[in-house]
Formats: C-alpha cells, sequence, structure tokens
C-alpha cells in the first residue's frame, strides 16, 4: 500500500491526500477552540472573490453557478468541501491505480490519470456532499435558496438590463452575504448600471426585477 501511495505516477493523489489530513486537522483544531472555518476564510475572501472578469454574466451564470450548485459548492462548509474532494479524489486515483498495477503490473500516467479522476470523482463529490450537508445542523449554515431573494433589492452591476437581456446585479440575503445574479425588467424598461431594482420573480437564468416604488 506504501508503495503505492509513494509511486511517481500517484504524486497528485498523495499530495491531495495530505492536504486533506491538514484541512481536516485544522477543522478539527478550529473546532476545539470555538473558531470557525468560515471567519477564516472571510480574512481572506471579499465580496468581489471569485467574480471572473472576463466571462460574460451569461456564461457566469448558467454555466458556471449551475456546476457549482450541482457540487453541492456552498450548501456545505468550504473546508468541510475541500475535505470531501480531497478525499474522492485520492481515493479515486490510488483505487484505479492500485487495479491497474495488480492486473497488469503497470500504471497509467499521473499526466492521463490526473485529470481523468478530476472529472471520474465529481458524481461520487456531489453524492457525499448531498449527505453531509443532511448530516450537519442546518441552523449553523448561510445557504439559502435563491427563491429567498425574492423581494429583496438589488443593484445593477455591469450593462445595463433589458427585457430578454439581463445584466449582472449584487443582492444582499438575510444573512448579509453578497450574491452576483442575472436580473432583466419584467415590463418593457431599462435598468441601466447603478439603478436600484426589486426582484420579483425567479427565471431560468436568474430574475425579474421592477423599480422600487
Amino acid at each position: 500500500m506504501w508503495e503505492l501511495i509513494t509511486h511517481p505516477s500517484n504524486i497528485i493523489f498523495s499530495i491531495s491526500l495530505c492536504l486533506m489530513f491538514l484541512f481536516g486537522i485544522f477543522e478539527i483544531a478550529l473546532a476545539l477552540i470555538g473558531g470557525s472555518s468560515h471567519s477564516v476564510l472571510d480574512q481572506f475572501l471579499s465580496d468581489d472573490a471569485g467574480q471572473p472578469a472576463e466571462l460574460s454574466p451569461e456564461t457566469s451564470h448558467s454555466a458556471i453557478s449551475k456546476v457549482f450548485d450541482w457540487m453541492y459548492w456552498g450548501r456545505v462548509p468550504l473546508f468541510i468541501w475541500l475535505i470531501i474532494f480531497l478525499t474522492v479524489y485520492s481515493l479515486t486515483g490510488l483505487i484505479i491505480q492500485g487495479l491497474m498495477l495488480h492486473f497488469t503490473s503497470m500504471t497509467f500516467s499521473v499526466w492521463l490519470i490526473s485529470p481523468a479522476c478530476l472529472f471520474l470523482c465529481m458524481p461520487l463529490v456531489r453524492v457525499s456532499a448531498q449527505l453531509i450537508s443532511r448530516i450537519l445542523p442546518q441552523d449553523e449554515t448561510t445557504a439559502i435558496y435563491s427563491e429567498e431573494l425574492i423581494g429583496r433589492t438589488a443593484v445593477i452591476v455591469l450593462g445595463n438590463a433589458k427585457m430578454n437581456f439581463p445584466a449582472q446585479a449584487k443582492v444582499y440575503d438575510q444573512y448579509g452575504q453578497s450574491h452576483y445574479i442575472m436580473v432583466e425588467p419584467e415590463l418593457d424598461e431599462t435598468f441601466e448600471q447603478g439603478q436600484s431594482v426589486v426582484l420579483t420573480q425567479k427565471t431560468k437564468i436568474g430574475f425579474q426585477a421592477n423599480l422600487p416604488l
């Protein structure tokens, strides 16, 4: 087993396994002293962190957001999600390499197996994160459903919004966390950048909104 872990073709999985243990120890240490990984991460992440400047608003919402939502990103604490991912990714690679070595006395190239396992492990990461989210206390999470943003005031931050041509807006939820969403007018009007609007209903790509009364 040790030879499998230290094999050069498994270096990525070995590193992932080590990182998993480090994150796990860090999370346990924070729990023992009454801290939280959320507060630590908040010191390094600003409200605008992670917003892709080069991507169009449509691509950002319809593609990246849906992928993150499918992977349960944000529905469990970030450190917990990273521990799940690193565990599943490393074990998937080591199991495949172990079977390959057992039956053929060879292993896959690190350049082939590393990206392949990245895609193979994602369904398992989703299932694991889904199970963990049901175990964790629900009253300690600030994750919300997008429908809970209806009725809140958003500010257009990128572009002008017209019917069937949404623009990116920023809105705060009941926990004070900011969300970047796509907004289009419910009526035949134009929302300009910097304008405040009230979200009225959910759409396939974002929200419809009206001007505040």
